[in-house]
């Protein structure tokens, strides 16, 4: 498909439209060029934005699509007129959800400043502090604290795995590399014992680890795959026996790990 543009404007920081729009996109085979525009809240900006959108349609020959949360009627007048083909969140689901509820909106630009001041949104940064002085093993203090510990053979997803359920979820997320040293015992790390319960294992598919380590120390016998296979199959063997509950990272995005960690040790935190 030749190129196609999609936009994301909104008088916040466009996060919402983002994500809204990309996993409507995901149902389409292409790969558009996106772009972000973010507060987008006053005339003139819209204007400028409308100039970025109506550019695109002219160099493409097709009208972008336009993913919009705005709440100014003025400032969505002008978005509208562009030439694209507009999708108004809000429109398609606030004034709906204000029947069903029997409530009128806020319609405030940006909740951000709220959302700050939330406890949710605490427990979120302390989430994420926590993650980063827990991540690989650094660290052993307070790991009563943690909601969960992933456990693996370096470069499996762990890191990623663990800032993600902290900035997602608010989850306190502590991980740990398994090491030769673990294989040849055979156990866990000594740390980890009083926590069994909190942890969680990532395997990957050897091949996979072994273009991922690549890309970091080429040519070495961290990376090599023999060493991998090797590494991954102790790993699988070392958390079956200590009764570890893991999955395979090599063909799930962390949205997905994510959410299997929560659904078997915080099913909680999937309410709010």
């Amino acid at each position: 498909m030749a190129q196609r543009s999609v936009f994301f404007v909104s008088d916040g920081t466009g996060i919402t439209a983002e994500t809204f729009g990309n996993s409507i996109l995901a149902q389409f085979d292409l790969q558009p060029h996106r772009v972000r525009l973010p507060f987008v809240d006053s005339v003139d900006k819209a204007v400028q934005a409308v100039a970025r959108i109506d550019h695109a349609a002219r160099q493409e020959g097709r009208p972008p699509v336009v993913f919009i949360t705005l709440v100014d009627p003025e400032v969505l007048d002008v978005i509208r007129g562009c030439n694209g083909l507009v999708m108004d969140m809000f429109t398609t689901f606030i004034e709906p959800l204000e029947v069903a509820f029997g409530l009128k909106s806020n319609h405030r630009i940006g909740q951000f400043s709220d959302v700050a001041r939330s406890e949710r949104y605490h427990n979120r940064m302390d989430a994420i502090n926590f993650a980063l002085m827990h991540d690989d093993g650094q660290s052993s203090r307070n790991l009563a604290l943690a909601d969960v510990i992933l456990v693996g053979v370096s470069r499996s997803g762990k890191t990623p795995t663990s800032l993600y359920l902290a900035m997602q979820h608010g989850v306190r997320a502590a991980n740990y590399p398994l090491i030769p040293e673990d294989f040849a015992r055979m156990s866990l790390p000594q740390d980890l014992l009083p926590y069994r319960s909190k942890l969680f294992g990532l395997s990957i598919a050897p091949e996979r680890l072994s273009e991922i380590r690549n890309e970091r120390r080429p040519g070495s016998h961290y990376a090599s795959l023999d060493n991998c296979t090797e590494e991954v199959a102790e790993a699988e063997r070392l958390m079956r026996r200590a009764g570890v509950r893991w999955l395979s990272s090599t063909n799930k995005s962390i949205e997905e790990i994510a959410t299997t960690i929560l659904q078997q040790i915080r099913p909680d935190r999937l309410e709010y």
